[in-house]
């Protein structure tokens, strides 16, 4: 079974109706979320992902299944790097705990579009230009080695282009007000700090884009199972977050086995001419990758 016009316009509509779900249930009023509700909204959308996992194996068969699930476990595993920003972001800015969900929701919907567009960008480069593989490789490489050997910084809103830009042509309130992205006031419409640290999160993710869709274009060029594992990652971004930004210091080793996987993904786009790397073997390095990481990271912070 091939993945037609049909089965796009059905996933699109499936991902609406999860995320208005999710505004339905959580977006009625503002509350800080703890890590017990975290960590069962978690185990919700991952268990989502995994059940349209095994649509996949029923429908399209083995080969997709393993794409699917490889992507996703990569993607997922990627955006641990988004979290650390997230956390030194929201600190930088002070944003009330309560108010960062609705941030990180509207973030999550930018995100699957901009991943979207950049998705078909990037398989029609790949389906044109086969030398683009090469490019995707070098830059994977590059960017492993930059994340192992650079420490996490402040960030600099202030040196944000979109911000400046924004702040140029529009008038920003000096106070949050409340969950809100924009309010009335005498002189006109102003947008409130909450919705300039939206544009970061908009702005970060971009960038962070540019790592992870060549990641999963070495994994599969299959542009509904690149589109569908990027989209169930980003879904559970959210709880993601708050299940972890109280722990993510403990995980010392975890950026260092992120950097391995993308020189991994790298050199398999380097190499793909030569020798073939197979899915199932792809998924066997970054799911042993992660592990190692995470249990040198428990038992590093339990000698401390």
């Amino acid at each position: 079974m091939e993945t037609g016009i049909f089965s796009w316009i059905a996933f699109i509509c499936f991902i609406f109706i999860l995320l208005a779900v999710d505004l339905r249930i959580g977006g009625k009023n503002s509350h800080e979320i703890n890590y017990k509700e975290a960590m069962a909204w978690s185990g919700i959308w991952i268990s989502l992902a995994m059940l349209f996992n095994g649509g996949v194996f029923y429908l399209l068969g083995k080969d997709k299944g393993l794409e699917f699930l490889t992507g996703y476990l990569l993607e997922y595993s990627l955006s641990v790097d988004n979290i650390l920003v997230f956390i030194l972001l929201f600190a930088f800015f002070d944003v009330p705990k309560k108010y960062q969900k609705k941030v990180l929701f509207w973030g999550i919907i930018g995100a699957i579009i901009m991943r979207g567009l950049l998705i078909t960008v990037g398989a029609a480069l790949m389906a044109q230009f086969d030398w683009i593989i090469y490019i995707f490789g070098i830059f994977l490489v590059i960017t492993g080695i930059k994340m192992a050997l650079q420490k996490s910084e402040k960030p600099e809103p202030e040196k944000n282009p979109i911000v400046r830009i924004f702040k140029k042509y529009f008038p920003v309130s000096a106070h949050y007000e409340k969950d809100k992205f924009f309010v009335k006031h005498k002189t006109g419409l102003l947008a409130t700090p909450l919705f300039i640290v939206l544009l970061i999160v908009e702005s970060t993710d971009l960038v962070f884009a540019f790592d992870s869709i060549p990641a999963i274009l070495a994994i599969t060029r299959d542009p509904f199972i690149v589109f569908t594992s990027n989209a169930f990652a980003i879904l559970g971004l959210r709880s993601l977050y708050f299940a972890l930004a109280g722990f993510m210091d403990k995980f010392e080793y975890l950026r260092v086995g992120l950097s391995i996987i993308l020189v991994f993904i790298g050199l398999k786009m380097l190499v793909s001419s030569y020798i073939h790397i197979t899915t199932l073997v792809s998924l066997g390095i970054i799911a042993g990758v992660l592990l190692l990481a995470v249990i040198f990271s428990v038992l590093t912070e339990k000698n401390k």
